[in-house]
C-alpha cells in the first residue's frame, strides 16, 4: 500500500493547486442572502449559502462550459484590477470575484460593474446559483413533501426554457427516481420523466 501513498500524495498537491474561481454574493434581506461558488477548470462545481455551509452543492459543469468562465477571469486579468462602476447605484448586494492558482492569489469586490466581461461572468454564476437552487428544491421535495415535487419540476423546467440551467445531466438520478418510484403523482412522474428524456436527448 505504500506505493498508492506515495502515488495520491502528488495527485492531492495537484488537485489543491489546480486553478479555480470563486464568486460570492453577500445581500442581507435576499434570499438566500449569501450565496459562494467555486468553479474547477475541469468543471467541478461547490455552491454554498453560508461560509461555514457544512453540505455543499456539488455539481459540474461541461468542460467548454468551464472553459468559457475561466476565459473570462482572464479577460479580467484575474481580477487584479477594480471592476465598480463609477457611477452611484442603489444597493445591489456585494459581489467578489476570487481568482485562486496555487500561491497565487487575486480578487476584486463591487456592488455595480459596466464591464461587459464582469456582467459575462457574473451572469454565469447566476445561472449556476439558480441550478443549485433548483437542485435544493427538487431534493428536499422529494424527501419531505412528495406534492411539492411538481411544483419543483415545473420551476426546474422554467429555468431550463430560459436557458439558465447548467449542469443538466446532474438532475438525471433525482429525475429518474422521480419518474419511476410510484409514490409521486403520476403528473410528477410523467413530467420527471420527460424532462429527463429532453436532457438526454440534448447534444
Amino acid at each position: 500500500m505504500k506505493w498508492l501513498f506515495v502515488l495520491l500524495g502528488p495527485l492531492a498537491a495537484m488537485a489543491a493547486d489546480a486553478p479555480r474561481v470563486y464568486y460570492s454574493k453577500s445581500f442581507p434581506g435576499s434570499t438566500p442572502a449569501f450565496v459562494a461558488i467555486t468553479v474547477e477548470k475541469h468543471g467541478a462545481i461547490e455552491y454554498k449559502e453560508a461560509p461555514d455551509d457544512a453540505m455543499p452543492v456539488k455539481l459540474r459543469l461541461a468542460e467548454p462550459e468551464a472553459g468559457q468562465i475561466f476565459e473570462l477571469a482572464g479577460k479580467l486579468q484575474y481580477f487584479k484590477r477594480s471592476l465598480e462602476a463609477p457611477v452611484k447605484v442603489a444597493n445591489m448586494g456585494m459581489k467578489t470575484f476570487r481568482w485562486e492558482n496555487g500561491a497565487e492569489v487575486s480578487e476584486v469586490k463591487f456592488n455595480f460593474s459596466q464591464d461587459l466581461d464582469a456582467r459575462a461572468l457574473q451572469d454565469w454564476f447566476e445561472r449556476i446559483a439558480e441550478t443549485a437552487q433548483n437542485f435544493i428544491n427538487l431534493e428536499r421535495t422529494m424527501k419531505y413533501d412528495k406534492l411539492g415535487v411538481m411544483k419543483a419540476l415545473l420551476n426546474l423546467e422554467a429555468s431550463r426554457d430560459r436557458n439558465r440551467l447548467v449542469a443538466h445531466k446532474d438532475f438525471l438520478p433525482m429525475l429518474d427516481r422521480v419518474a419511476k418510484n410510484e409514490t409521486y403523482l403520476h403528473i410528477a412522474r410523467s413530467r420527471a420523466a420527460g424532462l429527463a428524456e429532453s436532457i438526454r436527448a440534448a447534444k
